[in-house]
């Protein structure tokens, strides 16, 4: 019997904020399931791109810029079957008295601004053939900690985008999902854990408590968000539109 073909094989894939972490082990998933694609970055990542995949700059607060960087992978690739919304910045902690309205209006730029313009440019590209958007959100993005309230208020929003997004693109085909990580392991979270032990709690009791919260007793893995986002993009999630993915080992 012969072996099946990989969940994207033939398929054109864009995935913003692609230079590391979950961004980079979403496009690498892809690519190895058989899609080809374009990894966007505020700056083009400099990595090793797995084969059929290119590099791009792309800033996702322009959203013209942004639309003329998606509109070019389109015609590079030959279109666009798939899109990860990817893209974002999480804020150093801090309590709601202590907020800064400068830092609220960069972050929500770039995870709520910029991932609606994202969906934005991809759509003409997806309206002939149907396809996949997927968007990423939060744990965040359907509860609260303490000290987060801009990061967990884009979260939110980022949601409610795709909510909307999905019921304004299902006639044309194209599926509209969020993912919501817990916290994962990435090297920029161990960069924000690092920075709160030098007042607080050291970083392997941190996720060691992360860990202990969850129904799996550990954390996810910057792997396992990737393959979710291989599912939504797939064949494999045909009939899933309008709905947040949880990939969090458990935390609700």
């Amino acid at each position: 019997m012969p072996n099946p073909s990989p969940l994207l094989a033939g398929r054109r894939a864009l995935v913003t904020g692609a230079a590391r972490g979950l961004g980079a082990a979403i496009a690498r998933t892809f690519a190895e399931a058989g899609a080809t694609g374009a990894a966007l970055d505020l700056a083009a990542p400099t990595g090793p791109m797995p084969d059929g995949w290119h590099a791009r700059a792309a800033d996702v607060t322009d959203a013209a810029a942004l639309g003329a960087a998606i509109d070019s992978a389109a015609i590079e690739l030959g279109g666009l079957d798939v899109v990860v919304a990817n893209a974002g910045l999480v804020p150093p902690w801090r309590r709601v008295e202590a907020l800064d309205f400068d830092e609220w209006d960069q972050v929500f730029a770039v995870n709520v601004r910029g991932v609606a313009a994202t969906v934005k440019a991809a759509v003409p590209h997806l309206k002939g053939r149907g396809g996949s958007i997927v968007l990423m959100a939060s744990l965040n993005g359907r509860r609260a900690h303490p000290r987060q309230c801009v990061y967990s208020a884009t979260k939110h929003a980022v949601i409610g985008i795709m909510r909307a997004a999905a019921l304004d693109l299902g006639e044309f085909g194209i599926r509209v999902n969020t993912l919501s990580p817990g916290p994962i392991a990435t090297e920029a979270l161990r960069g924000r854990v690092a920075a709160r032990a030098e007042t607080g709690t050291p970083v392997e009791t941190a996720f060691a408590a992360m860990a202990a919260a969850s129904a799996l007793g550990r954390i996810a893995t910057e792997e396992e968000v990737a393959r979710a986002a291989l599912f939504l993009a797939s064949d494999l999630a045909g009939g899933v539109t309008g709905v947040d993915v949880p990939v969090d080992a458990g935390f609700d």
